[in-house]
């Protein structure tokens, strides 16, 4: 391992790994930072599952358009070669066969890995990141970088620069709720198939009396790629803080109560659930929003519902605006329609007064509703590649990020798919 890099990503869910694979192809030295033990973010560390849409659909040709760079649609093509995901719309996929997937997308790049570590400090001359401290494995690590990504979700690295950020809606800051998502083995698939009807209502006529503690309006639940085994993201926790670790400790310690509550309740209720078990819940409660930087522009609803278009686009994004309600039941949802989508401009990855840091994934910056089209992980990969090809501009050209040229940006952007 050496201290100095071209290029420090902190964060290894879609975001991070788009943006070091598509720096490190491009030649530059790249360390890719996680605080767990695998690739993946949400998807491997929550057991958020499946991928939400990512396409559209021409209304005068019937032609399919595939909405984000070609990272992640090689993603999808590598699962597919391991039988990681099913050919198709349909987006379940195989998380332990993902992890390998990113592994070897990062490592075929010479991606430098280094798991199980935090990133603790930065420090900051003048608006630029001078070197960050690591934590991990009881040691502290010094490491420097000519340019940073910040991939965390939560803005980590950002917010130990010093950048400007929110934290949820604008009136009260309180963000979606948190969800611990978990699966369910031993189901009778045929009976459960006959009966799925009859789940969300008999739920609702318990919360009713008073004997269901999850506020969530309805039972949300998914196929896996396993016989026998279903995904439940359904568990619902409000009014606390994600940012803050007392807060999201609480919220871990409802949410269990809550997955066990539901599966007493299928299996007492809901003929096919009679010989089930709780086969696993996610390493970590999944976070849909928290902070948001503050960056030199902010997307709003306004731009997405008016199928905004930017000079500085680097990412287009079309997935519905879903809003899981910050207070208790009900989920808001605004759609596109055929061949619709926003763009995103370059500007909402830049943090306010840096040099050489960008935002990637869910927390650049953003309004509370905004923030609720493209947080979803083929988008976030979509950021991050963005993110990763920025850099690379800004390195072959000895310039600040803020400074590079935005059209030798979107133009190689375009060669790998990219809608702007």
């Amino acid at each position: 391992m050496q201290n100095k890099y071209d290029l420090i990503v902190v964060g290894g869910g879609f975001a991070g790994v788009a943006a070091a694979v598509e720096a490190a192809g491009k030649g530059l030295q790249v360390l890719l930072i996680d605080k767990y033990n695998c690739l993946g973010g949400a998807a491997a560390n929550c057991l958020v599952m499946p991928f939400m849409p990512y396409s559209t659909v021409d209304p005068e040709t019937g032609e399919q358009k595939i909405l984000t760079g070609n990272f992640f649609t090689r993603v999808i093509g590598e699962l597919e070669k391991l039988g990681g995901t099913y050919p198709g719309v349909d987006r379940t996929f195989d998380e332990e066969l993902l992890k390998l997937v990113l592994n070897r997308l990062c490592l075929s790049q010479g991606v430098e890995l280094l798991f199980n570590t935090t990133v603790v400090d930065a420090q900051v001359k003048d608006g630029t990141i001078v070197s960050i401290r690591a934590w991990g494995k009881s040691q502290m690590l010094e490491l420097t970088a000519d340019y940073y990504v910040d991939a965390t979700g939560d803005g980590e690295l950002s917010v130990l620069a010093g950048c400007d950020y929110h934290v949820g809606r604008q009136e009260d800051g309180l963000c979606q709720p948190m969800t611990l998502c978990f699966r369910i083995a031993g189901i009778d698939m045929a009976k459960f198939r006959e009966n799925r009807k009859y789940i969300t209502p008999r739920y609702q006529e318990f919360q009713k009396k008073g004997l269901i503690r999850n506020p969530r309006e309805d039972v949300l639940l998914f196929k896996t790629m396993h016989d026998s085994i279903l995904h439940f993201n359904t568990t619902r926790i409000v009014k606390l803080d994600p940012t803050d670790p007392f807060a999201v400790t609480k919220a871990e310690l409802e949410a269990r109560e809550q997955v066990f509550e539901m599966h007493g309740f299928l299996k007492e209720n809901i003929p096919g659930f009679e010989d089930s078990y709780v086969l696993s819940t996610a390493m970590q409660i999944g976070i849909r929003e928290s902070r948001m930087i503050k960056g030199e522009y902010t997307l709003t609803q306004e731009d997405l519902k008016s199928l905004a278009r930017f000079d500085d686009a680097i990412a287009v994004a079309n997935y519905d605006i879903d809003i899981h309600n910050p207070e208790g039941a009900g989920t808001s949802h605004y759609y596109f329609g055929k061949g619709e989508w926003y763009e995103i401009p370059y500007r909402c990855l830049l943090p306010v007064g840096t040099t050489n840091l960008l935002v990637a994934g869910r927390c650049i910056s953003s309004t509370h509703e905004a923030q609720a089209s493209y947080r979803v992980m083929p988008f976030c990969s979509e950021l991050g590649q963005a993110a990763g090809a920025a850099v690379s501009v800004a390195k072959e050209d000895g310039k600040a990020l803020r400074d590079i040229d935005i059209k030798k940006l979107q133009s190689i952007l375009r060669t790998e798919d990219f809608l702007i």
